[in-house]
């Protein structure tokens, strides 16, 4: 996990989302990060050559000045600059460049914008091939030293991307807890969970994991509690269509989790 991306639009929270970047590629050797800005094209007839190469240069003016002002003693950053469509550009970027994990900000105060953010983040994220880390507004990084992977349980062998989840492990070797949210759960598991357990055992077993079964009728509230009560410095989780990210992007509980959380969010593409 050496190729970090991080998208910047110069608002605090993408700047904030480059700092956190920038300590967390301090602790992985060989590290290296991109600044990656995208403006927006204009057509040929309302734009000429040399105004296009001037928009250009500026951006690039404007991403190194920010490099010289947060790179805090790490030197392994560069600055790329492209006109087009964010959602596209950026998933052809990394793909073309190879990237192990891009880390972007995200905010929101009224619930016309969360929506808007949550839309495009979720557009990176399906569009992607590599881990996405969803950097809160005022998160400061301290290290990643607990995380919880979320897991509906579900033919855990087939659908979840170990190979993945494994290198973030490797990474940072965190302490590992596992979560399900379901509204099912009792005393005792149901076969069924008890099976999607040894699976997961059976990938993840060497980091010792801890599981924990919480029974709620709301899944973001069960989650919310759950993280809020421990403390975690990461949540991973497996993007589904119907998943954590696309319910927590169009719920009421956006705020309390990922706009007003100092906990990131690492999606995974299955």
């Amino acid at each position: 996990m050496k190729k970090i991306i991080v998208p910047i639009d110069f608002s605090d929270t993408s700047v904030n989302a480059a700092k956190y970047a920038i300590e967390l590629a301090k602790n992985i050797p060989g590290a290296s990060i991109t600044l990656y800005h995208v403006y927006s094209s204009i057509s040929f007839s309302a734009l000429t050559s040399k105004d296009e190469n001037s928009r250009q240069m500026v951006s690039e003016a404007e991403l190194k000045a920010l490099k010289n002002k947060i790179e805090n003693g790490f030197d392994s950053i560069s600055c790329v600059a492209e006109a087009g469509s964010f959602v596209e550009s950026i998933s052809e970027y990394s793909l073309g460049n190879h990237a192990d994990l891009v880390v972007m900000g995200i905010t929101g105060s009224s619930k016309i914008t969360q929506v808007f953010m949550g839309t495009n983040t979720l557009n990176v994220i399906r569009n992607i091939s590599c881990p996405v880390m969803i950097v809160p507004p005022d998160a400061k990084y301290t290290g990643l030293k607990k995380v919880v992977f979320t897991s509906d349980f579900k033919d855990v062998a087939r659908t979840t991307p170990f190979a993945s989840i494994k290198d973030i492990l490797d990474t940072f070797k965190p302490k590992l807890d596992i979560l399900n949210v379901d509204s099912e759960h009792f005393v005792e598991l149901t076969p069924e969970f008890k099976i999607e357990r040894e699976a997961m055992v059976d990938k993840l077993g060497s980091y010792d994991p801890e599981f924990s079964f919480l029974r709620s009728y709301d899944f973001l509230e069960g989650i919310s509690s759950f993280v809020e009560t421990r403390d975690f410095d990461a949540i991973i989780t497996v993007p589904r269509k119907h998943g954590f990210l696309s319910q927590l992007f169009v719920t009421s509980h956006t705020k309390k989790l990922a706009y007003h959380s100092s906990v990131p969010i690492i999606a995974v593409p299955a």
